[in-house]
């Protein structure tokens, strides 16, 4: 269930992290931008409970969910933004 809940979560951040980080770097697709909410959900999640934050079996919360998309939705479009500057 806690599977089910994180990406729940994760749906959420995705669309309120695309929000507060509105751009032209960042994924403009609904579903690309709320799939990176979800890793960054798990981001959270595996970051939360490797730092003792979290048990073994509870997730991210609402704020650490947000946070975690925000900085999945930076790297994408860092990482998206160096890929298309490239010539062949």
């Amino acid at each position: 269930m806690s599977i089910l809940w994180t990406i729940i979560i994760g749906f959420v951040a995705g669309v309120i992290a695309k929000f507060i980080m509105p751009g032209s770097n960042e994924p403009s697709g609904f579903i690309l931008t709320t799939i990176l909410g979800i890793v960054g959900a798990f981001v959270a999640t595996f970051l939360g409970q490797a730092l003792g934050w979290y048990g073994p079996n509870q997730g991210a919360g609402f704020i650490a969910s947000v946070v975690g998309a925000c900085i999945v939705l930076a790297i994408y479009g860092f990482v998206a933004s160096r890929s298309s500057s490239r010539t062949y």
